[in-house]
């Protein structure tokens, strides 16, 4: 008996023993670490989920898309789930473009979950919605409708969905927008079943952004610089297209060893000739020079005396014997008369107007890595040489934007602003939160000093200048040439960079246009060879298209000597509505009846170079699309007034 008690006292004991450790155990679990097990079984059970926002778009200046992101969609099939097996595997082979043997196959063989990652279109995922058993998953894809157009400058997204480069990493903060929050529901396998009742927070769209690229204008500066660098075998070059009245940046283009670059904002050059506007304006600024004043060219060749009893010869590539004054100085390019007239200026006023325009800081423009250029400081200077050496455009570098902005500042009564590529941006809504006004930077000379300076442009590139083969129908160019020897490995070498900065029309510029060509080939290597006829070329092309962002009532208004100074409100781009184009060439209006001209052939050249040529003999164009032109009417050969509409036809 006594046994019995025993064993069951020990067995009461044991019970006992478990109770505890099971009340210890629920105690532990409920109560201590009960939070923690709920958290870990919710998490089996859903996942927060954070939901993409749509990156916001940009467009160019007349609405064409350049970036855009578009909702694409990948497609999971749970096999468990599915209702309708042999329905479902004949629409998802054909809107999944999938074998439908393949995907048989697979429904039967026991996965939990076949996924199809597309991505595919709204399109192609429709007529999947009403099956059971299928969930589509919306993803997000950047996409450039243009191609390569203005790559650099756009940007691109790097592989882990950031922005990597270009306005799309500078505009980051504006184009983005905020995520949004779901929660998602899981089963015990991990597969995840979307819930609308659980959506947390939605996502908001990022701006949209309005650029002030015009995208026909930059196909042209883009085409032209690459066909300009094939010529004279360049290892590169810059083409910049600017506002004068606004400081937007309508076109820029850069390319070094046959690639895409952005060599306009981060590359600085020393420009040559065409710095010698900035000399000039010192001089006039400063009351040092006036039009009575000349001095020897020495022939083309001078031998100045330096302090320490040497000489520095100063040699004149476009020579002009006698007497020049500052305009004819400018005009035929001479060194010589440039480097003596310096003589007038201290190191200080030469740097303080270097400065005025610009030059030594950046721009402000929105892309990021924008170089500063180069422009030493005046204690820095060696007696003689560096005042002589700035006057010619050496001893200092400029990047082609900062080169552009400058003359803009000239075109623009003297007022130095801060170039931009950022014309609005728009809320997801439409609303315009931001439109861009002009920035003015300072004033970096009187708008009679700047009145002067164009009058020195204007024989530049007239006849007689060096700039002369930059002239365009009737309106003008105003310009400068610029040649500068490159540097290597510290050492001047017989490599040059050619370059010519413009304005058009001469009377009430509105555009600003910059050409620098690094390192031509071939024999010919003055920027009034290489640069200046890039120049002509675009301009043509821009005004044989209705859709460049060129003021057309500013610029037909009346004949060139009549065109008001006044910048009038620049008249918005309008969308083009029919593909035909009529384009009138501007003749002027004194021109009196003027003789039948021949038709040249076109046959074989493109629509813009056909253009080229038709208005260069004074006819106007009609052509219905882009392609290659297989012949016109009237035909080539025959003889048509001058302003005749010539209709191509093409392939």
């Amino acid at each position: 008996m006594a046994r019995v008690q025993a064993r069951l006292g020990l067995i009461q004991a044991v019970l006992a023993l478990c109770l505890l450790v099971v009340l210890g155990r629920a105690a532990q679990v409920q109560i201590v670490r009960g939070r923690e097990y709920a958290k870990e079984a919710a998490s089996t059970r859903t996942e927060l989920r954070t939901l993409e926002a749509r990156r916001g778009t940009l467009y160019d200046r007349s609405g064409l898309t350049l970036a855009v992101t578009q909702e694409l969609y990948r497609v999971g099939i749970a096999p468990n789930e599915v209702v309708e097996r042999t329905a479902l595997v004949r629409v998802a082979s054909r809107q999944l473009d999938v074998s439908a043997a393949a995907l048989k196959r697979d429904l039967a063989s026991g996965k939990p979950y076949i996924y199809f990652y597309g991505p595919f279109t709204a399109t192609d995922v429709e007529p999947l919605r009403g099956f059971k058993g299928v969930h589509i998953e919306g993803v997000f894809l950047r996409t450039y409708p243009s191609q390569r157009l203005a790559g650099r400058v756009i940007g691109r997204m790097g592989p882990d969905g950031q922005a990597a480069s270009g306005l799309e990493r500078a505009l980051e903060g504006l184009i983005t927008g905020t995520p949004g929050e779901q929660v998602v529901l899981k089963d015990r396998r991990g597969r995840r079943y979307e819930s609308p009742g659980r959506l947390r927070k939605d996502p908001i769209p990022g701006n949209d952004v309005v650029l002030t690229i015009d995208a026909e204008l930059q196909d042209i500066a883009e085409q032209a610089l690459a066909e300009t660098v094939a010529e004279f075998d360049a290892q590169g070059g810059d083409v910049v297209f600017l506002d004068p009245r606004t400081g937007e940046i309508l076109a820029v283009a850069s390319q070094k060893n046959g690639q895409p670059d952005l060599m306009a904002f981060t590359e600085p050059f020393e420009p040559g000739s065409t710095a010698k506007l900035f000399t000039a304006a010192a001089l006039l600024t400063h009351e040092r020079i006036d039009s009575s004043d000349r001095v020897s060219n020495e022939a083309g060749t001078w031998k100045m005396p330096l302090p320490n009893g040497r000489v520095r010869e100063i040699v004149d590539e476009h020579a002009k014997p006698g007497m020049l004054n500052l305009a004819e100085a400018i005009e035929v390019s001479s060194n010589v008369v440039m480097a003596k007239f310096s003589e007038r200026l201290s190191p200080v006023e030469q740097y303080q107007q270097l400065r005025d325009f610009g030059f030594g800081s950046p721009t402000g423009v929105e892309l990021p890595s924008e170089s500063r250029g180069v422009v030493h400081r005046p204690e820095r200077w060696q007696p003689e040489l560096s005042r002589v050496s700035v006057a010619m455009g050496y001893y200092f570098e400029v990047t082609a934007l900062q080169l552009a902005a400058a003359y803009a500042a000239i075109a623009n009564d003297g007022v130095l602003l801060t170039p931009t590529l950022i014309r609005e941006v728009r809320s997801p809504d439409g609303t315009v939160v931001y439109r861009h006004q002009p920035e003015p930077v300072r004033r970096a000379v009187s708008p009679e000093v700047a009145a002067q300076l164009r009058e020195f442009l204007r024989g530049a590139s007239g006849i007689g200048g060096t700039g002369s083969r930059a002239q365009v129908g009737a309106y003008g160019v105003l310009g400068k040439t610029g040649t500068a020897r490159r540097v290597r490995n510290g050492s001047y070498v017989d490599e040059y960079v050619a370059s010519f900065a413009s304005m058009f029309p001469a009377d009430d510029p509105q555009l600003v246009v910059v050409v620098k060509i690094d390192g031509p080939k071939g024999g010919l290597y003055y920027g009034g060879d290489v640069a200046a006829p890039v120049v002509r070329t675009m301009l043509e092309q821009a005004l044989a298209s209705r859709r460049v962002s060129i003021d057309r009532a500013r610029l037909l208004g009346g004949r060139p000597a009549e065109v008001a100074t006044t910048a009038p409100k620049r008249a918005s781009a309008q969308p083009v509505t029919s593909p035909r184009i009529v384009v009138s060439w501007p003749v002027p209006a004194d021109s009196g009846a003027p003789e039948p001209v021949v038709v040249p052939k076109v046959a074989g050249l493109s629509v813009r170079a056909a253009a080229a040529a038709l208005h260069r003999r004074g006819f106007q164009v009609a052509v219905a699309g882009p392609g290659t032109v297989s012949g016109s009417d009237p035909a080539a050969g025959t003889s048509a007034k001058v302003g005749t509409t010539v209709r191509l036809q093409v392939e």
